[in-house]
C-alpha cells in the first residue's frame, strides 16, 4: 500500500511545493481534485498545467488517483451540480462529460483510477428511474474509460443516492459486475453510516477496491477528523487490505485541516506508518 495524500486537503500553496513537501515526508501517492484553481478542464491553461503536473509527479515518482468531488465547479452556485441523477438531460450530460475529461486526465497521469459517485437525489422520480438514470450514465462514462484503460473507482457517499458498501454492491450487480469498475472506499464513510464492523464490511468488497480515503469519524456525523480523534481502529480494516494484496494509495482526506496541512500530513503519516507497522508485526510475511 501507498501512503497518500489528497489535494482537497492542502492549504493555498504552489503545488509543486506541496508535492515535493509531501515527498520528503515519505508519501508516494496524490489524489488530485482538478477545481477552479488548478487542472480545471475548461481552463484555457489545462496543457501546460497537464506537463507540469506530468514533470512534478516524475521528479517526485509519485502515483495518482483523480477524484472528481470538486464541490462548485460546474455549478458556482449549487454544490456537486449537476450530477448524475439531475433532472434534465443536458445537467447530466453535463456531469458526463466532465468525468470524461477526468478520463482523459488520468490517462495522462497513469492514474491508478478516477473516483465518481452518484450524487444526490433532488427530484422526485421513483427509485427505478434513479436507478435508471445511473446505470446509463455510468454505462456511458465506463465505455469511455474502457477505451482508454482507466480503472473507475465508484465511491458510496453519506447523503448520496449510493451512500453506503451494500448499495454500492446492488450497483456492480445491476451493471453484471462489469470489468473496470471498482470500488473507491473511504473509510471514515463506513463508521458515519454505520457499516460496523469496517473490516466484515471491507472483507465483503476487497476484491474490488481500487482507491482508499482514509480519516477518522464518528457514528452519525459526516465530519472528516484527524486519524486517531474519532472512534475508527484501523488495524482491522488495514489487516483485510493487506490480506488481499491491495497496492494502491491510502489517501489521507482532510479537508478542513488544510490550513495546517503541513502539519497534518506528518501527523497522519506518522499514524499510517505505525498502523501499518502494527499489522506487519502480526502479518510477519507481509512486506
Amino acid at each position: 500500500m501507498k501512503i497518500g495524500y489528497s489535494t482537497n486537503s492542502l492549504g493555498d500553496v504552489d503545488f509543486q511545493e506541496a508535492l515535493l513537501a509531501l515527498c520528503d515526508q515519505g508519501y508516494e501517492s496524490i489524489a488530485i481534485t482538478p477545481d477552479q484553481h488548478f487542472l480545471n478542464p475548461y481552463s484555457k491553461t489545462l496543457v501546460s498545467e497537464v506537463r507540469d503536473w506530468q514533470q512534478a509527479l516524475a521528479r517526485t515518482q509519485m502515483k495518482c488517483v483523480v477524484e472528481t468531488g470538486a464541490r462548485y465547479l460546474l455549478d458556482p452556485k449549487i454544490k456537486h451540480h449537476p450530477t448524475l441523477l439531475s433532472d434534465r438531460p443536458d445537467e447530466r450530460d453535463r456531469r458526463i462529460g466532465f468525468l470524461h475529461k477526468a478520463i482523459n486526465l488520468a490517462e495522462e497521469f497513469e492514474a491508478d483510477c478516477v473516483s465518481l459517485w452518484s450524487g444526490a437525489v433532488n427530484s422526485y422520480d421513483d427509485q427505478e428511474v434513479l436507478w435508471r438514470k445511473l446505470l446509463d450514465g455510468i454505462g456511458e462514462v465506463l465505455d469511455y474509460a474502457t477505451k482508454r484503460g482507466v480503472v473507475l473507482g465508484f465511491e458510496p457517499e453519506p447523503g448520496m443516492f449510493i451512500d453506503t458498501v451494500t448499495r454500492a454492491e446492488e450497483l456492480l450487480k445491476r451493471l453484471n459486475q462489469p470489468k473496470g469498475l471498482g470500488l473507491t472506499i473511504d473509510i471514515g464513510h463506513l463508521e458515519c453510516l454505520g457499516e460496523r464492523p469496517l473490516d466484515e464490511t471491507v472483507r465483503l468488497v476487497r476484491d474490488r477496491i481500487v482507491n482508499v480515503h482514509i480519516d477518522d469519524m464518528r457514528v452519525c456525523r459526516h465530519e472528516h477528523l484527524p486519524l486517531g480523534s474519532g472512534d475508527i481502529d484501523f488495524i482491522p480494516v488495514l489487516h483485510e487490505l493487506f490480506a488481499v494484496g491491495y497496492h494502491g494509495g491510502l489517501h489521507v482526506e482532510l479537508p478542513r485541516q488544510s490550513y495546517r496541512w503541513h502539519a497534518t500530513a506528518k501527523e497522519s503519516y506518522e499514524f499510517i506508518r505505525n498502523a501499518i507497522r502494527s499489522v506487519s508485526q502480526v502479518r510477519p510475511s507481509v512486506s
